[in-house]
């Protein structure tokens, strides 16, 4: 499975990322040593969108607090950067792709990463990943 994930990045050229305790939806509390991901700079904090591809270095899932009944699963990832993207694709370009029906890979981007304005690592589709392999 391929990921993606939208963070505060604070050096998108940084050849690694380390990200604490990061929500997960659509799966992404799948994700795992030796997995491909994409790395959004997160636009609520500064960020482009999409910066960077890479191999997942380290993933550990992070325990449920106790008494609290709801809880997003969380994980601890490491990224190792093998790829720069070369064109810009953040809110802005996915914002018109909103006919959640159409099967786009532009509109899985936009539902999973933008609907919520939260940061999550995210399983994406096989048609989203080879989508977002032609910005490298």
């Amino acid at each position: 499975m391929t990921f993606a994930i939208k963070a505060a990045v604070i050096d998108a050229r940084a050849r690694t990322f380390a990200f604490a305790t990061q929500k997960t939806m659509y799966g992404g509390k799948h994700i795992a040593r030796g997995d491909t991901i994409f790395v959004f700079a997160s636009e609520n904090e500064g960020g482009p969108g999409l910066v960077a591809s890479g191999v997942v270095t380290s993933a550990k899932a992070i325990a449920k607090k106790r008494g609290v009944a709801r809880q997003t699963p969380r994980v601890s990832i490491t990224i190792r950067r093998t790829a720069l993207a070369k064109r810009r694709l953040g809110r802005s370009e996915l914002k018109r792709f909103c006919d959640w029906n159409d099967d786009r890979p532009e509109t899985e981007l936009n539902f999973k990463f933008y609907r919520q304005a939260t940061n999550k690592i995210v399983g994406i589709s096989d048609k989203a990943a080879a989508f977002l392999r032609g910005f490298f």
